[in-house]
């Protein structure tokens, strides 16, 4: 009787396996209202189901510095069509000045960068911060599931204790999204520079962290040091695992050519020895880690390495941005035995979320463009 059993479960399953999915969408073309470029992708799922994409309008070229706002467009079918796209930030005086353009063109441009959404699961509401001319940090809310959002809220006092580590000149959120942990905090990774003033290297990293649901933040301890053969790390990606620990996976400019690792019980205290994880390729370029409900992780990045003429790796060498994968680990990222291609062609920056029902969204710069990629778990191992 309990053989049948398990074999009527077993065939019950195996004929309702769902079928790999795998669709992609233009969420921020070139062009679109104007704008030259789209560059640094964020995208989250709010508690109502509805998805966020986000990134930097670059409006006239597609360099870090310039005039750059804050474009945001909404989906409430799971990533397959999405709202009008819409400015929400910077709305409210202009803080002009490009420290990279000496000219009276240069004075009077704002540069918007880094946005990064995080979800609270407690109170509905998404919390979104972002930096202007890398040197101010700014927050706004939207308490209406992203149709409308508050005025911003200045929090660079929140980078203050850094400078005991470093004098920084530059700061940055993100890029892509942060996380609510099982006590209710909220975690941004961060990094921040401490060359001349615009440059963004020499840098470091670290979290800074809210506990009363983005009224305040705090800075939590400098994680990621320009120390060793870290070789400046900067932007980073955030994750949970399945015993509540919190890991993040940054880039650097490394001889191991591999991201670094490190995990902290509450997001903000207590990391771990950063370490190299030889199966995550750094090809320098942001990444994304999410948790999936399946009880798996997925990672995001162009895998490729530097080369040199020979074919041979390049130590701290810079990859080609392209051949875009999807990496799934089974064991909260010790190992990552699957490594799925999901654009072969030029691609660079993206972020992960993951739908009520279990369908993931990739939101990548697919050459010139910002695409959606939807697809589940069975397309990433079929």
């Amino acid at each position: 009787m309990k053989l049948h059993l398990l074999f009527c479960v077993f065939a019950f399953s195996a004929l309702h396996a769902a079928e790999p999915l795998l669709e992609r969408t233009a969420v921020f073309p070139p062009g679109l209202n104007g704008i030259a470029r789209y560059r640094i992708p964020g995208i989250v799922v709010t508690t109502k189901g509805a998805a966020l994409a986000y990134c930097e309008a670059r409006k006239n070229s597609s360099s870090d510095w310039g005039e750059i706002e804050v474009h945001l467009r909404r989906s409430t079918d799971g990533g397959k069509t999405w709202q009008p796209s819409r400015h929400i930030a910077h709305k409210a005086a202009r803080i002009e000045g490009n420290p990279r353009k000496r000219t009276p063109e240069g004075a009077r441009e704002q540069t918007v960068n880094n946005p990064v959404a995080i979800v609270d699961r407690e109170t509905g509401s998404i919390e979104m911060l972002y930096c202007i001319n890398y040197a101010r940090c700014f927050s706004i809310r939207s308490t209406d599931d992203g149709v409308t959002w508050s005025a911003p809220v200045e929090i660079t006092a929140t980078f203050e204790p850094f400078r005991k580590h470093y004098d920084w000149k530059v700061i940055a959120t993100g890029p892509g999204h942060g996380i609510q942990i099982k006590s209710g905090r909220l975690v941004v990774p961060i990094w921040l520079a401490y060359g001349k003033e615009g440059d963004h290297k020499p840098s470091a990293a670290a979290t800074i962290y809210s506990d009363d649901h983005g009224k305040t933040w705090k800075a939590g301890d400098l994680c990621l040091p320009n120390e060793g053969e870290l070789g400046n790390p900067n932007e980073t990606m955030i994750t949970t695992l399945s015993d509540g620990r919190v890991m993040l996976v940054a880039r650097s400019v490394s001889q191991a050519s591999r991201k670094i690792i490190t995990t902290s019980a509450d997001g903000a205290t207590g990391w771990t020895k950063p370490v190299f994880h030889d199966q995550l390729w750094e090809p320098i370029c942001m990444a994304s880690i999410t948790a999936h409900p399946a009880g798996v992780l997925l990672f995001s990045n162009p895998h490729t390495l530097g080369l040199d003429k020979e074919g041979k790796p390049v130590p701290a060498g810079r990859g080609k941005r392209e051949n875009l994968c999807i990496k799934l680990s089974r064991d909260d990222g010790k190992t990552w035995p699957v490594n799925k291609v999901l654009d072969p062609g030029k691609a660079a920056y993206s972020d992960l979320a993951v739908l009520p029902d279990g369908t993931v969204l990739c939101l990548y710069e697919a050459d010139t463009s910002i695409d959606c990629a939807r697809f589940n778990v069975e397309w990433v191992t079929q």
